[in-house]
Formats: C-alpha cells, structure tokens, sequence
C-alpha cells in the first residue's frame, strides 16, 4: 500500500477524533528552536496545496541561489494532485519527500521546520494557524485570510508560538519598490495626503455551476474546510475566486498587493474607520457572486488621510501612465498605485519600477523603469528562510503583522460592498458598533472540525 493511499484512509471520525485532541500536542511541537541562528541550517519545508500557484512558487524554490533547503513533504486533499505532483512540477521529479492527504498529518511531523501554504483563500488563516501551533514557521500565500476575523488570529498565533509568518505580498521585498517608498519618507513629494489603487484586468466570463457527482479521489469536505459545505461543481472548484464562500474578489486577488504599497507608502499603521465600497456585476453574467466592477473608499480617522482603490474588468482606458505588467493581460489594462502629495505624485505602475512627477507642471523626478516587471518571489522567499534561520522577526519584508493591517482593508471593502452601505468601524475593538450584519460578515460563522479557535 503507497504512503498516499495509507494517509486518504485516515476517516473522517477520525479527522474529527484528532480536531479535538491535537492542537495541544501541535502547539508544545516547536520545529526549528528559538535559539537557532545557523547562517547554514538545512530548512526542511512541508507543501500544502498542490494546485496551480504552486507552480509559481516552486519555479521559484528552483531558482534560489540558497539550496540548503528541502522539500520534505507534500500535502493536498486531491488524490489526483498527489498521484501526478512530479510529473506537474519538474523541480520535484527528482526528489524523495512524502504525501499527505490530511494537513493536520503533515504538521503531526516533527521533522518538518516550515510550510508553504498555498490553498484557496478560505484555508490560508486556519492552515497558518493550525501550523504556528505545531511550531511551523510559514509562508501564507496572499490574501492570508478570508475575514477580518481570520486576520486578526493569525497575527496572533504568529506572536504567540513566535513563528516566522511571511506574508505573499512580495512586492516589500523589491527593492525598486522600498526605494521608492525611501523617497517618499524623505518628503520628495511633501506631505501625503491621498493614495489611489486600481486593477483594470480584463477577467472575462468565468462560466457557470452545474452541479455533479465529486470526481473520484477528490475529499470534497476536506477541501471546503471552513466554508459552508455545498454540492461540487467545477465552477466551485476552480472558479473559487469568485465566490464568496472561497474567496475574496479583486480584492483578494489584486487590490491586496497595491493597497499594501500604499499603506507602506503612506505610514498607514491603523485600520480605516469609515469605508464605502460601491459596484455590481454589470458585464458577466455567468456564477460568480463577487462584483466585476468595484469601487471603494477608506477614510482614515487619525490620519487624516484617505485612500481610494477601484476594479473594472471589461473595457476601459489607462490611467496615470500605469503598463500592463504581465504579457498574458492585454496591454492598457493594468494594476497600479499612485500617492499624492502636496509636492508632487508617485506611480508605482506594477510590481517593480516606480516614477515620480514634481510641482505644478508635473516634471519627472525620481524614478526606476523595470523591464519586463518581475514580481520579486525570489527575493521574497530567500527573506523567509534567512528570518527562519535568523529568528528575527523584524526583518522580515512581509510579516503577518504587515499582512495583517493590509489584509483588513481588502477584507472590509467586501464587508462595505455586500451590506451596501457604509460601514463605522472601530479598529479596537475590530466591530462595526449596532451593525449585526458587518459584524456577520467581519467574523462570520465556520463550520466544525475546521474552526478558526477563539484563543489560538
């Protein structure tokens, strides 16, 4: 009997057995010690989610300088996706590691020092947490979380079990990118005022669910995990994105990276107190219950500042000189960020390169042109493992706190959309006060064994 086939036969009863019992046995597992600090550690990672991200982030292991690490394990609800994982990903045809249907099983290993999660966005803040507990570091694939709620956990446990929680929001980790928001704390373009976000992606039809039996060697349960349980299609499979039982829209599949540049940009440390998010589906009329056009506005009390990030994903002029960054997304269709100040404006017009205009007569000033925009995965993950060896949090480019704050913006722009109105929300007490449906949505119910705890 294979190692795989050993592990899907784990029961369900059993599943729900060890939900119950374990996490106390995880949280006293520490992986690599505290007190480690070996400039040449052999890091031993665990891989959760062996879909179609995945294949970036291994492209990118592949392509480290750093080989002292190794693949240990992988993991993944999906018969099929263990049965075929060396043959979908070449830098792992060569390797020896094991298999795991139950991502509880991979963190019962005491072996493995870290994880990568790369799952839907529903199962990014319990598998973090699940693995902080176990004493894992993580890297959490971006948006770490699918509620305000969710968020706030994992920036707990992180601190709590002092694990290392890189979140994938890589672009803290170009350093074009940090140059440019050095410029901007140096006052190039006097005080800040406003930042504004936008995704202009042409996303097209998604299709539609028509439900069907689950395929064969597919742990349907398993893989809904937190969300609310309801019968397969492909559509819920693969379109998860788009649906609010999976996934978080535009905002968690882009607006998370650019509204994290501005936050970092402009020395946004708190959450928004008012946010008003406008939109609808006015061009795709398949199964996506998410917006294909959304506008949304946060007002930062304290701050007295504002920012502002809007989607359209049909056509639509430029804006600000911003490029297409990726060559599969027609051109004139981009994502970007732009910070306003009193002197001058700043572009960051994808993932690498910034510019920046100067008085009333716009004239350059500072800037860095990156051909061909690479996002900077590699850079993002060799900060992971020198943090993981080093164990300073500080320097890590992306923490979970960082991931946190930036996570709670996106996550209550889609709390303002679905309410329709504007949300009041206190960020001390992360409610929206005499608001039971923002507060619904904020910390919404999940469904047992795969609860999000209330004390991690």
């Amino acid at each position: 009997m294979s190692q795989t086939t050993r592990n899907r036969e784990t029961t369900r009863r059993n599943f729900l057995k060890s939900s119950i019992t374990v996490g106390a046995s995880l949280a006293s597992a520490p992986a690599i010690a505290k007190t480690r600090a070996g400039a040449n550690d052999r890091i031993r990672i665990g891989l959760i989610g062996m879909g179609n991200r995945m294949i970036g982030h291994l492209q990118t292991l592949s392509q480290l300088k750093d080989e002292n690490f190794e693949i240990a394990a992988v993991c993944d609800c999906n018969e099929y996706q263990l049965e075929t994982v060396k043959s979908r990903y070449p830098f792992l045809a060569d390797k020896k590691f094991k298999t795991y249907s139950d991502t509880r099983a991979l963190l019962d290993d005491k072996s493995i020092d870290a994880v990568d999660v790369c799952t839907p966005d529903h199962w990014h803040a319990l598998g973090t947490i699940w693995a902080c507990q176990a004493g894992k570091d993580v890297y959490v694939e971006k948006p770490g979380a699918h509620s305000v709620f969710e968020a706030k956990q994992m920036f707990a446990a992180a601190r709590k079990y002092d694990r290392m929680v890189q979140h994938g929001t890589q672009c803290r980790s170009s350093s074009n990118i940090r140059e440019g928001i050095q410029k901007l704390k140096e006052g190039v373009i006097g005080k800040i005022y406003m930042g504004r976000a936008i995704s202009y992606k042409l996303r097209g039809h998604l299709g539609n669910h028509s439900p069907r039996p689950v395929p064969e060697g597919l742990d349907w349960d398993a893989w809904t995990g937190p969300a609310e349980l309801k019968d397969f299609s492909n559509f819920r499979h693969v379109r998860w994105h788009w649906q609010w039982n999976y996934g978080n829209g535009e905002m968690g599949v882009q607006a998370i990276h650019q509204l994290d540049i501005l936050r970092w940009a402009m020395g946004l440390d708190t959450h928004p107190t008012k946010i008003q998010s406008a939109g609808g589906i006015l061009v795709h009329q398949d199964s996506r219950d998410v917006p294909d056009n959304q506008a949304t506005a946060y007002n930062f009390a304290d701050e007295n500042k504002m920012v502002t990030f809007e989607h359209r994903s049909c056509i639509t002029p430029s804006e600000a000189g911003f490029r297409d960054p990726f060559p599969f997304v027609q051109p004139d269709f981009p994502v970007g960020a732009i910070v306003f100040g009193t002197e001058g404006y700043m572009i960051f017009p994808d993932f690498s390169s910034y510019h920046t205009y100067l008085g009333k007569k716009r004239e350059p000033g500072p800037s860095v042109q990156e051909p061909g925009s690479p996002i900077s995965d590699n850079e993002h993950f060799q900060n992971w493992f020198d943090v993981v060896r080093s164990r300073k949090v500080a320097d890590l480019n992306a923490d979970i706190e960082e991931g946190y704050k930036s996570l709670v913006m996106t996550l209550l722009a889609n709390v303002a959309y679905r309410t329709g109105r504007t949300i009041q929300f206190d960020p001390e007490t992360l409610h929206c006060d005499g608001d039971d449906e923002a507060n619904k949505l904020i910390k919404p119910p999940t469904r047992a064994p795969y609860t999000v705890p209330e004390s991690v």
